[in-house]
């Protein structure tokens, strides 16, 4: 028997139309059932974006720091779930661990629990303090030496002593006169009166003779 080509050519074609619809089917169906779980860690900060969820089950989201609080409480999404603000991580001086949550509602082998470590931030770092100056150990220049408790007996013996007055120094200041100034008067005193007298003579032997 045998078959004609027209009908081997109409076989064929509905074989590779076939194959051509099973394949978009399951290129189709792939991306729905995908279950796909995005997130992203930084030192501050934690995105998340969940997508080809089923929309029509119940699935839920849970984030936090593993012995710390949640950065997310559980919260219930459909078929599509991400963060429109990125989680708030608490400062921290230290490596913190991370934990992402996710029950898919349809089917558990969908569900995921991931971690992943938020290193610590430069500006979060600790730096230790150096001192500007080194301590000095002089005492500063300010500060008045503590006055001696006993008196200085050098000092006192090393005073001159006052003196005393002289008992020779005559009483009376030099004026400038010399002391023989009262001889010199005398004398001449004596040279007044001879002189009178001879005066006194010579008219007495005028007048005799006349």
């Amino acid at each position: 028997m045998t078959i004609p080509r027209r009908s081997w050519r109409g076989a064929g074609a509905f074989a590779a139309a076939a194959v051509v619809g099973l394949a978009g089917g399951v290129l189709s169906a792939g991306p729905a059932a995908a279950h796909t779980p995005t997130w992203a860690v930084t030192c501050s900060e934690v995105t998340l974006n969940l997508t080809a969820y089923s929309a029509d089950a119940t699935n839920e989201v849970t984030v936090s720091v593993v012995g710390g609080d949640d950065l997310l409480a559980t919260t219930q999404f459909g078929r599509d779930f991400s963060t429109k603000t990125p989680l708030q991580l608490p400062k921290h001086d230290k490596e913190l661990t991370v934990r992402l949550v996710v029950k898919a509602g349809d089917n558990d082998k969908y569900s995921v629990e991931d971690t992943k470590t938020a290193p610590v931030c430069e500006d979060d770092t600790p730096s230790e303090a150096t001192p500007s100056e080194t301590p000095s150990t002089k005492p500063p220049a300010s500060e008045t030496p503590e006055p001696s408790a006993t008196p200085s007996e050098t000092a006192t013996e090393a005073a001159p002593a006052p003196a005393e007055p002289s008992t020779s120094a005559p009483d009376l200041a030099e004026t400038g006169s010399s002391s023989a100034t009262p001889v010199i008067g005398g004398a001449a005193v004596a040279v007044l009166l001879a002189g009178g007298g001879i005066l006194w003579s010579v008219r007495k032997r005028r007048s005799a003779q006349h």
